[in-house]
């Protein structure tokens, strides 16, 4: 009979380290260390999992297979489930390092079954309804920053400005000639305030255009 520890490291969650440090703290003692890196556990079934494939043919009746949670079996609740009863069927115990549960399949006793299964089913359940929260999230803080940088840029490019490259070449053209501000207005359709904003920046004028695009 040999004891296995069993670590999903993901890119984002605790490290291989993390989960071996944190079993060793709660008395467990393992013959092996099987982990698989960057595998997604709602995407993922366990048996697609390079190292997840492994512990059903490395795994026998007597064995005890020990995870962090049983999150680290997958976030999937479907195959949480499927994986935690097929090991049972194999007589393998499986032990949690969080709260201590052991999910044991050798008991016949039908209330025992009954509690077993339930908080099985419990917790496969908290597992997959944590990644969709941390999905949610995820989408609101992306979308979130999205209007952030959105609203930086529409801040940074300023006011639209009232006029295009055609009219901004004739201000330009009619101040080369030294015609007065209200007569370029007048011709142009501009208010002398942006006629003379020109006449002050006509680099900063050309370069708004630019930034809205135009």
């Amino acid at each position: 009979m040999k004891t296995v520890l069993y670590c999903r490291v993901s890119t984002t969650e605790q490290t291989l380290a993390h989960q071996q440090t944190q079993a060793e703290k709660a008395g467990f003692v393992f013959d092996r260390v099987v982990a698989d890196h960057g595998v997604s556990g709602f995407n993922v079934k366990m048996r697609d999992r390079p190292e997840g494939r492994r512990l059903f043919d490395m795994l026998r009746e007597g064995d005890t297979l020990v995870v962090r949670w049983v999150d680290r079996l997958g976030r999937n609740y479907a195959d949480v489930t499927e994986t935690i009863r097929e090991f049972m069927a194999q007589g393998v115990v499986i032990k949690t390092v969080i709260n201590g549960l052991t999910f044991d399949g050798s008991t016949k006793d039908p209330m025992q079954m009954a509690v077993r299964d339930a908080m099985i089913a419990f917790m496969a359940a908290s597992a997959q309804a944590q990644a969709e929260a941390l999905k949610i999230a995820q989408k609101a803080g992306i979308e979130h920053a999205k209007a952030e940088a959105a609203q930086r840029t529409k801040v940074y490019r300023g006011r639209k400005p009232s006029f295009d490259r055609k009219t901004l070449a004739r201000v330009i053209e009619m101040l080369a000639e030294d015609a007065g501000v209200t007569a370029i207005a007048d011709e142009t359709g501009l208010t002398r305030q942006t006629v003379m904003r020109i006449r002050s920046d006509p680099g900063a004028a050309d370069k708004n255009l630019s930034e809205w695009g135009l």
